[in-house]
């Protein structure tokens, strides 16, 4: 339970800004917004997305800083009523979406702060997802380093020792018999190398990033979307809430990330797969050692280097600013100071709603080479461009609405 791994974390006073209130676009404003999302998606060669707490809500697994949120309730004194074990949330909507974005080669990457591995459970594969705060349904050999998915969730935080013994097979087939700990993060570890190293690259070589469910308060995950924003890509956010970066995105749509995606998907054309837990690799009892290992290939990052150089490098040497190169002291996970969440606060106070039809009128550039979608977008664009985006359509949703009834 998401209660039970937040009381495992050690003491950490900024939890960052909670209790934001919750926007939502009108019915009217969000099916334009993700039609034209879903033509971003078909036109860009190289989507990544970035997933938070808020796309596992469905699952009934609570997020932290939502008004509803573990760390919101628990300033007030209160705990969550919605709170379900990780070994009985399934993959939501949202998770399926991606999952199958991924093998329509639609998603090349998805970035994830969570740690209920339902990413993984969805079925989407190691090289195409980096869990940068761990997986309960992991653990990793101190010796070799090998991660292993877990028949059930574990209930330690911490990197903590578990008593289990390494099963991966060394030169000359001996066993490695390491001692295996737990890959959830606590505040002041370091994000692991492999999955912080692919999303930056990733983050990078992108030319669209998707921001589901996330505030963006965390870094160094909250940051990586402007790493795409620095190279020339487009940067959506789909949040109920403000965020940080929400002056740099092309997109902000304000709603439930399950509609969003159920919409994005129908008008891609393309169907959500419902979950099996025949194909839950968590769920299968019967999967040999090899089958069971979640370790990044080095392979991956490798080829991602390669493209990294042939596509930002020549980027860079135009550029007098050099990209940002990450101490190591910078990987841990942290939120902003005290007075940087308070001085947050206070800009999102203080902002005027944003006009995001004019936003997405300026940013809707479509790419040259791709004639069909930009015919599309135009028409989308007039569309929009007739629509009153003000505060007084970011209504509350209709209790009696229906999905179906938004699409």
């Amino acid at each position: 339970m998401s209660c039970s791994y937040a009381d495992g974390l050690s003491q950490y006073e900024n939890k960052g800004v909670l209790g934001l209130e919750e926007r939502y676009d009108s019915v009217e404003a969000l099916r334009l917004k993700c039609g034209l999302l879903a033509d971003w998606i078909q036109a860009a060669r190289h989507v990544v997305v970035h997933t938070g707490a808020g796309i596992s809500t469905a699952a009934g697994i609570p997020d932290f800083r939502g008004t509803n949120g573990v760390w919101t309730l628990e300033q007030k004194g209160l705990k969550p009523t919605m709170n379900i074990s990780f070994d009985e949330a399934i993959p939501t909507k949202t998770h399926m979406a991606l999952k199958k974005l991924v093998d329509a080669k639609k998603v090349k990457f998805i970035i994830s702060q969570n740690i209920d591995g339902l990413h993984l459970r969805s079925g989407v594969q190691r090289q195409y997802l980096a869990e940068l705060h761990g997986n309960m349904f992991t653990e990793q050999c101190d010796k070799c380093g090998r991660q292993f998915i877990r028949n059930f969730a574990t209930k330690s935080v911490g990197k903590k020792s578990l008593d289990t013994v390494c099963r991966s097979e060394q030169i000359g087939g001996r066993p490695c018999r390491g001692r295996m700990h737990d890959t959830i993060l606590d505040w002041e570890h370091n994000l692991p190398d492999s999955d912080l190293s692919l999303s930056d690259l990733h983050s990078s070589v992108a030319d669209l990033s998707i921001c589901l469910g996330t505030t963006l308060q965390i870094i160094p995950s909250g940051n990586l979307p402007l790493y795409t924003k620095k190279y020339g890509g487009r940067l959506v956010i789909c949040n109920l809430q403000s965020t940080k970066h929400d002056k740099k995105a092309d997109l902000i749509i304000n709603g439930n990330v399950d509609e969003i995606m159920i919409s994005v998907m129908k008008k891609l054309g393309l169907e959500i797969p419902e979950y099996e837990s025949t194909m839950d690799p968590t769920r299968n009892s019967d999967t040999t050692s090899k089958e069971m290992d979640w370790t990044i290939p080095t392979s991956r990052i490798k080829e991602m280097n390669v493209l990294y150089k042939k596509v930002c490098k020549p980027m860079r040497r135009k550029r007098k600013t050099f990209m940002y190169e990450r101490e190591r002291t910078d990987t841990k996970r942290e939120t902003k100071t005290k007075k940087q969440a308070f001085m947050m606060k206070q800009d999102i106070k203080a902002e005027d709603t944003m006009n995001t039809a004019n936003q997405v009128c300026n940013n809707a550039v479509v790419p040259e080479d791709i004639s069909n979608n930009a015919v599309k977008i135009e028409d989308e664009m007039k569309d929009i461009e007739q629509f009153d985006f003000t505060a007084n359509n970011m209504t509350q949703p209709d209790p009696g609405l229906e999905v179906n009834d938004i699409l």
